[in-house]
Order: C-alpha cells, then sequence, then structure tokens
C-alpha cells in the first residue's frame, strides 16, 4: 500500500513546509549498508508521499530509513536547531500494509511514531 510521512513543527504549531527527505533501503546481509531509493519534498501541508513515484511495487518488505534535512528548513526560518537532519530507521514487515511514518518537531527535539 506505500510509505508517506508529514512533519508537524510543535514549536509553531504548523506543518513543516519545503523539507527535503530522502528514502534509504538497508541493503541486503549489512544494515550498516544503505541504498538510496526516493526522495522528495513536504508540501504545504508537511507532507509527502510520493518515494515510490510510479513503481509501487517496489515498496516491499525490509529495512528502512528517512532523513529528514531540518537544518535547511530550521536556516530559512533563521531559528537557531540542535539537529542537521534526523533519521528513523524502521523495519517493512508486511509491505501490504500502508505505513505512514510523522515526525514531531522542534528546534532542541523530536519524537515518531507510526501513524495512520
Amino acid at each position: 500500500m506505500g510509505l508517506s510521512t508529514h512533519i508537524l513543527d510543535t514549536s509553531r504549531g504548523k506543518p513543516a513546509v519545503n523539507v527535503k527527505i530522502t528514502l534509504y533501503r538497508g541493503t541486503t546481509g549489512a544494515p550498516e549498508s544503505w541504498e538510496k531509493t526516493g526522495e522528495g519534498v513536504t508540501d504545504s501541508d508537511g507532507r509527502y508521499k510520493g518515494f515510490f513515484g510510479e513503481n509501487p511495487a517496489a515498496f516491499t518488505n525490509g529495512l528502512y530509513k528517512l532523513r529528514f534535512q531540518v537544518g535547511q528548513y530550521y536556516e530559512q526560518l533563521r531559528t537557531e536547531t540542535l539537529y542537521p537532519f534526523v533519521e528513523i530507521v524502521f523495519d517493512i514487515k508486511d509491505a501490504s500494509q500502508h505505513y505512514h511514518i510523522p515526525l514531531l518537531l522542534n528546534p532542541f527535539g523530536y519524537s515518531t511514531y507510526r501513524g495512520s
């Protein structure tokens, strides 16, 4: 069914717009090795869902990580941040389901969960 994400800047109470996100897939046999599989930029609602573009069948079981370029986002806002980027690693056990990985963000902290 696919993968989606969104970012809410909790310090502003608004979606984080124009944040670059890169998706990586762990390569076989070495979780420390990653292959870039997609990228995009959050929309006006802080969301992105086009990681697999025209090939949704490419979303398979395995280890993935999302890399959010939040340092650039805060630089545009002229706001100091501790984090140049945030990486969230997750394990897809059933690619027939939809996985939504939100990021709740502020300049000095973040959290995530599996959304719907």
